[in-house]
Protein backbone atom coordinates (compact mmCIF):
# COMPACT_ATOMS: atom_id res chain seq x y z
CA UNK A 1 0.00 0.00 0.00
CA UNK A 2 1.30 3.45 -0.93
CA UNK A 3 1.86 5.64 2.13
CA UNK A 4 1.39 9.38 2.37
CA UNK A 5 4.75 11.13 1.82
CA UNK A 6 6.38 13.32 4.44
CA UNK A 7 5.25 16.80 3.35
CA UNK A 8 7.78 19.63 3.41
CA UNK A 9 6.72 23.25 2.87
CA UNK A 10 9.79 24.98 1.46
CA UNK A 11 9.61 28.57 2.66
CA UNK A 12 13.20 29.03 1.56
CA UNK A 13 13.75 32.75 1.05
CA UNK A 14 10.12 33.50 0.15
CA UNK A 15 9.76 35.27 3.50
CA UNK A 16 11.68 38.19 1.93
CA UNK A 17 13.47 38.82 5.22
CA UNK A 18 10.23 39.40 7.14
CA UNK A 19 9.77 37.16 10.19
CA UNK A 20 6.01 37.85 10.26
CA UNK A 21 5.66 36.51 6.71
CA UNK A 22 7.62 33.43 7.79
CA UNK A 23 5.32 32.89 10.77
CA UNK A 24 2.23 33.24 8.60
CA UNK A 25 3.61 30.64 6.18
CA UNK A 26 4.37 28.31 9.10
CA UNK A 27 0.80 28.70 10.37
CA UNK A 28 -0.65 27.93 6.93
CA UNK A 29 1.62 24.90 6.58
CA UNK A 30 0.34 23.54 9.87
CA UNK A 31 -3.26 24.33 8.89
CA UNK A 32 -2.95 22.30 5.70
CA UNK A 33 -1.23 19.34 7.34
CA UNK A 34 2.34 19.72 6.15
CA UNK A 35 4.80 17.86 8.35
CA UNK A 36 7.64 20.38 8.21
CA UNK A 37 8.72 23.78 6.99
CA UNK A 38 12.16 24.39 5.54
CA UNK A 39 14.38 27.43 5.14
CA UNK A 40 17.71 28.19 3.44
CA UNK A 41 20.76 29.39 5.36
CA UNK A 42 23.78 31.06 3.74
CA UNK A 43 26.74 33.18 4.69
CA UNK A 44 26.69 35.35 1.59
CA UNK A 45 30.41 36.20 1.80
CA UNK A 46 31.22 32.48 1.59
CA UNK A 47 28.70 31.59 -1.13
CA UNK A 48 29.19 34.57 -3.46
CA UNK A 49 32.32 36.37 -4.68
CA UNK A 50 32.96 40.05 -3.97
CA UNK A 51 32.50 40.72 -7.66
CA UNK A 52 29.06 39.09 -7.61
CA UNK A 53 28.01 40.93 -4.46
CA UNK A 54 29.13 44.30 -5.81
CA UNK A 55 27.20 44.04 -9.07
CA UNK A 56 24.28 46.46 -9.50
CA UNK A 57 20.90 44.95 -8.68
CA UNK A 58 17.69 46.76 -7.89
CA UNK A 59 15.72 45.24 -5.02
CA UNK A 60 13.55 46.33 -2.08
CA UNK A 61 16.75 46.52 0.00
CA UNK A 62 18.99 48.61 -2.22
CA UNK A 63 20.88 48.78 -5.49
CA UNK A 64 23.53 46.03 -5.17
CA UNK A 65 23.47 42.24 -5.10
CA UNK A 66 25.00 42.37 -1.58
CA UNK A 67 22.06 44.38 -0.27
CA UNK A 68 19.61 42.03 -1.96
CA UNK A 69 21.23 38.87 -0.60
CA UNK A 70 21.53 40.30 2.91
CA UNK A 71 17.87 41.34 2.81
CA UNK A 72 16.85 37.73 2.18
CA UNK A 73 18.86 36.24 5.06
CA UNK A 74 17.46 35.82 8.55
CA UNK A 75 19.57 36.66 11.60
CA UNK A 76 20.06 34.44 14.64
CA UNK A 77 17.24 36.14 16.55
CA UNK A 78 14.90 35.38 13.65
CA UNK A 79 15.82 31.68 13.74
CA UNK A 80 15.29 31.72 17.50
CA UNK A 81 11.75 32.93 16.87
CA UNK A 82 11.20 30.31 14.15
CA UNK A 83 12.40 27.57 16.49
CA UNK A 84 10.07 28.68 19.29
CA UNK A 85 7.14 29.21 16.93
CA UNK A 86 7.45 25.78 15.33
CA UNK A 87 7.69 24.12 18.74
CA UNK A 88 4.53 25.94 19.77
CA UNK A 89 2.66 24.77 16.65
CA UNK A 90 4.20 21.28 16.83
CA UNK A 91 5.56 21.29 13.30
CA UNK A 92 9.08 20.23 12.32
CA UNK A 93 11.49 22.72 10.81
CA UNK A 94 14.92 22.50 9.28
CA UNK A 95 17.08 24.31 6.73
CA UNK A 96 19.37 23.62 3.83
CA UNK A 97 22.78 25.04 4.70
CA UNK A 98 24.89 26.22 1.78
CA UNK A 99 28.29 25.98 3.48
CA UNK A 100 29.95 24.63 6.63
CA UNK A 101 29.55 27.81 8.71
CA UNK A 102 25.78 27.75 8.23
CA UNK A 103 25.70 24.01 8.94
CA UNK A 104 27.48 24.63 12.24
CA UNK A 105 25.12 27.51 13.05
CA UNK A 106 22.08 25.25 12.71
CA UNK A 107 23.45 22.81 15.31
CA UNK A 108 22.19 25.21 17.97
CA UNK A 109 18.61 24.10 17.31
CA UNK A 110 19.14 20.32 17.44
CA UNK A 111 17.07 19.79 14.29
CA UNK A 112 15.93 16.33 13.16
CA UNK A 113 16.95 16.69 9.53
CA UNK A 114 19.54 18.05 7.15
CA UNK A 115 19.02 18.92 3.50
CA UNK A 116 21.49 18.87 0.64
CA UNK A 117 20.37 21.40 -1.96
CA UNK A 118 20.91 20.35 -5.56
CA UNK A 119 23.62 22.99 -5.92
CA UNK A 120 25.61 21.43 -3.07
CA UNK A 121 25.61 17.76 -4.14
CA UNK A 122 28.94 18.27 -5.95
CA UNK A 123 30.76 19.65 -2.86
CA UNK A 124 32.46 16.56 -1.39
CA UNK A 125 33.80 18.30 1.71
CA UNK A 126 30.35 19.63 2.52
CA UNK A 127 28.73 16.22 1.94
CA UNK A 128 31.22 14.66 4.35
CA UNK A 129 30.54 17.32 6.99
CA UNK A 130 26.78 16.81 6.75
CA UNK A 131 27.00 13.01 6.75
CA UNK A 132 29.17 13.03 9.88
CA UNK A 133 26.27 14.60 11.80
CA UNK A 134 24.34 11.30 11.31
CA UNK A 135 21.01 13.11 10.88
CA UNK A 136 18.48 11.89 8.35
CA UNK A 137 19.30 13.89 5.23
CA UNK A 138 17.22 14.75 2.18
CA UNK A 139 19.48 14.89 -0.90
CA UNK A 140 18.11 16.72 -3.93
CA UNK A 141 19.40 15.55 -7.31
CA UNK A 142 18.68 18.52 -9.59
CA UNK A 143 21.41 19.41 -12.11
CA UNK A 144 23.19 16.17 -11.17
CA UNK A 145 24.79 13.44 -13.24
CA UNK A 146 24.71 9.79 -12.20
CA UNK A 147 28.32 10.19 -11.14
CA UNK A 148 27.34 13.06 -8.83
CA UNK A 149 24.59 10.97 -7.23
CA UNK A 150 26.83 7.89 -6.98
CA UNK A 151 29.42 9.90 -5.08
CA UNK A 152 26.90 11.45 -2.67
CA UNK A 153 25.36 8.06 -1.87
CA UNK A 154 28.83 6.57 -1.36
CA UNK A 155 29.80 9.30 1.13
CA UNK A 156 26.61 8.98 3.16
CA UNK A 157 26.84 5.20 3.29
CA UNK A 158 30.51 5.28 4.27
CA UNK A 159 29.59 7.50 7.22
CA UNK A 160 26.49 5.45 8.12
CA UNK A 161 24.27 8.49 7.78
CA UNK A 162 20.58 7.85 6.99
CA UNK A 163 19.40 9.59 3.82
CA UNK A 164 16.88 9.64 1.04
CA UNK A 165 17.26 11.00 -2.45
CA UNK A 166 14.82 13.54 -3.86
CA UNK A 167 14.18 13.58 -7.58
CA UNK A 168 14.37 17.21 -8.65
CA UNK A 169 14.59 19.39 -11.75
CA UNK A 170 16.21 22.73 -10.97
CA UNK A 171 14.25 25.14 -13.15
CA UNK A 172 11.78 27.69 -11.78
CA UNK A 173 9.11 26.94 -12.82
CA UNK A 174 9.81 23.52 -14.29
CA UNK A 175 8.20 22.59 -17.62
CA UNK A 176 5.93 19.52 -17.38
CA UNK A 177 7.85 17.78 -20.16
CA UNK A 178 11.03 18.04 -18.07
CA UNK A 179 9.61 16.29 -14.99
CA UNK A 180 10.83 12.80 -15.97
CA UNK A 181 9.04 11.21 -13.03
CA UNK A 182 9.98 7.67 -14.07
CA UNK A 183 13.41 8.58 -12.68
CA UNK A 184 11.88 8.07 -9.22
CA UNK A 185 11.75 4.32 -9.80
CA UNK A 186 15.19 4.37 -11.42
CA UNK A 187 16.66 5.99 -8.31
CA UNK A 188 14.94 3.44 -6.05
CA UNK A 189 16.25 0.52 -8.09
CA UNK A 190 19.76 1.89 -8.55
CA UNK A 191 20.43 2.94 -4.96
CA UNK A 192 18.03 0.77 -2.94
CA UNK A 193 16.84 3.69 -0.83
CA UNK A 194 13.78 5.82 -0.22
CA UNK A 195 13.17 8.47 -2.86
CA UNK A 196 11.20 11.68 -2.55
CA UNK A 197 10.29 14.45 -4.96
CA UNK A 198 11.19 18.14 -4.78
CA UNK A 199 8.93 19.94 -7.24
CA UNK A 200 9.28 23.34 -8.89
CA UNK A 201 6.35 23.10 -11.30
CA UNK A 202 3.23 25.22 -11.49
CA UNK A 203 0.15 23.64 -9.93
CA UNK A 204 -0.16 20.32 -8.11
CA UNK A 205 -0.82 17.70 -10.82
CA UNK A 206 2.79 16.59 -11.29
CA UNK A 207 3.28 16.30 -7.53
CA UNK A 208 0.20 14.09 -7.31
CA UNK A 209 1.52 11.87 -10.10
CA UNK A 210 4.85 11.69 -8.21
CA UNK A 211 2.92 10.55 -5.14
CA UNK A 212 1.60 7.58 -7.13
CA UNK A 213 5.21 6.40 -7.53
CA UNK A 214 5.39 5.77 -3.77
CA UNK A 215 7.65 8.69 -2.86
CA UNK A 216 8.76 8.92 0.76
CA UNK A 217 8.77 12.72 0.87
CA UNK A 218 7.39 15.64 -1.09
CA UNK A 219 8.77 19.17 -0.99
CA UNK A 220 7.13 22.22 -2.58
CA UNK A 221 8.01 25.90 -2.36
CA UNK A 222 5.25 27.97 -0.77
CA UNK A 223 4.36 31.66 -0.73
CA UNK A 224 1.61 34.01 0.37
CA UNK A 225 1.42 35.49 -3.14
CA UNK A 226 3.22 34.33 -6.30
CA UNK A 227 3.54 37.94 -7.49
CA UNK A 228 5.74 38.90 -4.53
CA UNK A 229 9.38 39.83 -5.08
CA UNK A 230 11.74 36.85 -5.43
CA UNK A 231 13.15 34.31 -7.86
CA UNK A 232 11.32 31.33 -6.28
CA UNK A 233 7.86 32.89 -5.98
CA UNK A 234 6.58 31.92 -9.45
CA UNK A 235 7.29 28.22 -8.82
CA UNK A 236 5.60 28.25 -5.40
CA UNK A 237 2.19 27.24 -4.11
CA UNK A 238 -0.10 29.83 -2.59
CA UNK A 239 -2.33 28.79 0.35
CA UNK A 240 -5.14 27.52 -1.90
CA UNK A 241 -2.60 25.45 -3.82
CA UNK A 242 -1.27 24.02 -0.57
CA UNK A 243 -4.80 23.01 0.38
CA UNK A 244 -5.35 21.42 -3.04
CA UNK A 245 -2.07 19.53 -2.75
CA UNK A 246 -2.72 17.96 0.64
CA UNK A 247 -6.33 17.10 -0.22
CA UNK A 248 -5.18 15.64 -3.52
CA UNK A 249 -2.48 13.54 -1.87
CA UNK A 250 -5.02 12.07 0.56
CA UNK A 251 -7.27 11.09 -2.36
CA UNK A 252 -4.33 9.80 -4.37
CA UNK A 253 -3.10 7.54 -1.58
CA UNK A 254 -6.65 6.31 -0.90
CA UNK A 255 -7.36 5.59 -4.56
CA UNK A 256 -4.14 3.62 -5.13
CA UNK A 257 -5.44 0.97 -2.75
CA UNK A 258 -3.78 -2.22 -1.54
CA UNK A 259 -3.10 -4.29 -4.68
CA UNK A 260 -5.82 -6.85 -3.99
CA UNK A 261 -6.09 -8.78 -7.24
CA UNK A 262 -9.67 -9.95 -7.87
CA UNK A 263 -11.05 -7.98 -4.94
CA UNK A 264 -14.78 -7.24 -5.20
CA UNK A 265 -16.10 -4.41 -3.04
CA UNK A 266 -19.33 -4.59 -1.07
CA UNK A 267 -20.87 -1.98 -3.37
CA UNK A 268 -19.84 -4.02 -6.42
CA UNK A 269 -21.53 -7.13 -5.03
CA UNK A 270 -24.88 -5.35 -5.08
CA UNK A 271 -24.30 -4.09 -8.63
CA UNK A 272 -23.16 -7.53 -9.80
CA UNK A 273 -26.31 -9.13 -8.39
CA UNK A 274 -28.45 -6.72 -10.41
CA UNK A 275 -26.48 -6.76 -13.69
CA UNK A 276 -25.91 -10.53 -13.72
CA UNK A 277 -29.39 -11.56 -12.67
CA UNK A 278 -30.11 -12.98 -16.15
CA UNK A 279 -27.06 -15.25 -16.09
CA UNK A 280 -27.15 -18.78 -14.71
CA UNK A 281 -24.02 -18.84 -12.53
CA UNK A 282 -24.56 -22.34 -11.09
Amino acid sequence: MIKKPYLIAEIGINHNGDIEIAKKLIEISKQYNFDAVKFQKRDIDLVYSKEQLNTPRESPWGTTTREQKLGLEFKEEDYDQINDFCKKLKIDWFASAWEKKSLDFLKKYNLKFNKIASAMIVDEDFLKAVSKEKKHTFISTGMSTKENIDNAVKIFRENNCPFELMHCVSTYPMKPEDANLVTINSLKNEYNCNVGYSGHENGVLISLVATSFGISSLERHITLDRTMYGSDQAASLEPQGMKSLTEGIDKCVLSLGQNKLGHVTKDEEAVAKKLRSHINLQ
